[in-house]
């Protein structure tokens, strides 16, 4: 699948199934687990953040879609002319699905938004989300230590990728 096949949806474009869809997605387990917040999110704290989304100028958030599924998500917190922190996760219910998603952030970051890097930070233990972004360039920059457990402060310069 290339980026042709591929379009992003805004968050607050989706209609209430898709947003129903996601936040099954973020209150599974096994997404769940890799969040700062692993709490279990009620549904009108989503619907409230989506609608939040609306005139928030710093964040914006995507679901990734084929013509036959919904693949996964991407997001950027912090958009500022130099860089973006970027967050992903795909559908539970789909295997294989990371590198279509780093792509597509990938362009978008660097050919939409126009920053200079993009910055991501992912616990020690998740070793698959670690290697995923080692496959796409991004480099080791620090370890940070939060509520004991280790988080990997990585970063993509445009000019490396």
């Amino acid at each position: 699948m290339n980026l042709k096949d591929v379009t992003l949806k805004n968050f607050v474009e989706l209609n209430n199934k898709e947003k129903l869809i996601i936040l099954s997605w973020r209150n599974n387990e096994i997404i769940r687990k890799w969040m700062y917040n692993s709490e279990i999110i009620l549904e009108k704290n989503h619907m409230k953040f989506i609608s939040n989304l609306d005139n928030d100028r710093n964040n914006q958030y995507f679901l990734v879609k084929s013509s036959i599924k919904n693949i996964g998500v991407i997001y950027f917190n912090n958009i500022n002319d130099d860089s973006v922190e970027m967050g992903i996760y795909g559908n539970p219910n789909i295997k294989g699905t990371g590198k279509i998603l780093m792509k597509n952030l990938i362009d978008y970051a660097f050919n939409v938004l126009k920053v200079k890097k993009i910055i991501s930070e992912v616990y020690a233990e998740n070793i698959k989300a670690y290697n995923l972004y080692k496959d796409f360039n991004f480099q080791d920059i620090k370890n940070i230590i939060k509520e004991d457990k280790t988080i990997k402060h990585m970063e993509l310069n445009n000019e490396n990728r």
